[in-house]
């Protein structure tokens, strides 16, 4: 799969001042997405990032929005819906660290933990896949909609083959 949506950044090329990108996918990069989520269909997804780079400190600031609207299957009915998702994002990313820094940090730190630069390079299109990833559902279903559970047994059944109720008969 060849990579798209992708806009990289050189971290040393950027200057002191804050910075603003604003990303909108195409629709080849659309589909892309959609194969990277694991979804049937990407309809749109834009970003608003700001970046602000710390040279004295060696840290870079990038905070921002996304916006997606995917098309999801409904784990109740199996139907194909549409959703959009939307949020904000904070990331810390320190220029020099190495993964053995960030090993060392990780026990110090706890959850301020930076994000590496790999390469000297940073891409916004993967922060903006990665955070409307974090967006999305782990059991999707459309508004309202509701499992309830039908047993094929009997409810007396039912209690029978509950190992709980089993117990309660052995604690006797």
């Amino acid at each position: 799969m060849q990579k798209l949506f992708s806009y990289p950044i050189v971290v040393d090329d950027l200057s002191a001042a804050k910075r603003e990108y604003k990303l909108s996918a195409s629709p080849k990069d659309l589909v892309y997405i959609a194969e990277v989520l694991k979804v049937p269909e990407v309809k749109s997804c834009q970003s608003k990032i700001q970046l602000h780079f710390d040279r004295k400190n060696h840290h870079l600031d990038v905070s921002g929005s996304v916006k997606a609207v995917l098309v999801q299957e409904s784990v109740i009915s199996l139907e194909l819906f549409d959703k959009t998702y939307q949020g904000e994002f904070s990331l810390f990313f320190d220029t020099k660290a190495t993964y053995k820094d960030i090993r060392e940090l990780d026990e110090e730190l706890g959850d301020e933990i930076p994000d590496l630069v790999v390469d000297g390079k940073i891409d916004l299109g993967d922060i903006t896949i990665e955070q409307v990833a974090l967006l999305i559902d782990d059991y999707p279903r459309q508004e309202g909609e509701v499992f309830n559970f039908v047993s094929e047994f009997d409810e007396e059944t039912t209690n029978q083959a509950n190992p709980f109720n089993i117990l309660k008969k052995l604690k006797k």
